[in-house]
């Protein structure tokens, strides 16, 4: 009759790894061309969802499997760059762009009163693009974001700069936070995260939220002359002029990252245990062997290992791919393996 045995000291180890994938469907690793939804890209009415933000998918929108890999828009805190909801005094300056700018700055700081400043550079506007949630597991991997814009004949290429900060991040409401750099897979070009002017870096990367925010003065003063529309009350269509430089900047690559967490249970099998059975080939109605020549030496197989709580109910069952013959001459060792 099988027995439930306690679980020794060091008998149960715990351990964690990292997984990590391409973010993009398909399995690609680097997103070279995007797609956009015709009822995005109509921004005449000021509340268009394009206005907010503007979709990428990695096959065309009339595919049945496409998917939505990322989104970009553009927001300023005082609503330029976009047509206000309403032309009634009052309502003026209240716009797609300032409830853009507002949503992420609340979820970054917390608040809507805390602007966005990069290095000491505080710009009046911010573009972000974001990671389809469905698109990345725990996080993005830092050190692995490699994203290049062009406009024109200019290009400049981007990472974070985890792996020269050697790691070390910014916590924020969204958690790690990243300077946007110029360089690749990491690596800061330089030594100096105020690469425009003396004063500014690109921006910033949240890999923990999939984001990342983008100063347009940046972009406008750099290599790259992007130069975002800053008008009130008018379409400036910044968010496709972002979408455009990626594009044809072709390349946008960003590994997801998945930590697992694996308990190891070492069942360890005695000679002297688990050597009868109740099987009904085993015993009959009355709990006598069937088999008088399994009395001294019954001879049986494992072929799963069963976990309980302290109450006796069965939690998991793990399946072992072969059985393993037992007597009271054969000892076990069953290493059983959860991860979550």
């Amino acid at each position: 009759m099988a027995t439930i045995n306690r679980y020794g000291e060091g008998d149960v180890v715990m351990s964690t790894d990292k997984v990590v994938t391409s973010t993009w469907s398909d399995n690609t690793n680097n997103l070279t061309t995007f797609h956009t939804s015709s009822i995005q890209a109509n921004q005449t009415d000021p509340n268009s969802q394009g206005n907010f933000f503007i979709e990428a998918y990695h096959k065309a929108t009339s595919s049945v499997d496409a998917e939505v890999q990322f989104s970009v828009g553009y927001g300023h805190k005082a609503g330029s760059g976009s047509v206000d909801f309403t032309n009634d005094t009052g309502s003026f300056g209240y716009s797609a762009t300032k409830v853009v700018y507002n949503q992420y700055r609340q979820l970054v700081y917390g608040d809507e009163t805390q602007n966005f400043t990069f290095s000491t550079h505080t710009p009046d506007d911010i573009y972000f693009i974001n990671v389809n949630r469905s698109r990345y597991r725990h996080n993005l991997k830092p050190g692995s974001l490699n994203l290049k814009l062009t406009n024109g004949g200019n290009s400049i290429e981007l990472t974070d700069d985890s792996v020269t900060s050697t790691g070390s991040a910014v916590i924020t409401n969204i958690g790690r936070q990243f300077n946007l750099v110029s360089g690749s897979s990491g690596v800061m070009l330089g030594s100096n995260i105020n690469q425009v002017g003396t004063t500014s870096s690109y921006g910033f990367v949240y890999p923990d939220a999939g984001l990342i925010i983008l100063n347009p003065d940046a972009l406008d003063v750099s290599q790259l002359n992007l130069v975002s529309t800053k008008a009130s009350n008018s379409n400036g269509n910044n968010g496709t002029k972002l979408l455009t430089a990626m594009e044809a900047g072709n390349q946008f690559i960003v590994d997801s990252e998945e930590r697992i967490t694996s308990q190891y249970y070492f069942t360890r099998v005695k000679n002297f245990e688990f050597n009868y059975s109740s099987n009904p080939s085993f015993i009959d109605d009355q709990g006598s062997l069937n088999f008088t020549s399994m009395i001294d030496m019954p001879r049986v197989y494992i072929s799963t290992v069963g976990l309980y709580n302290d109450e006796g109910d069965l939690l998991a069952v793990a399946k072992i791919s072969q059985p393993i013959a037992k007597d009271f001459t054969k000892e076990a060792l069953i290493r059983v393996k959860l991860d979550y």
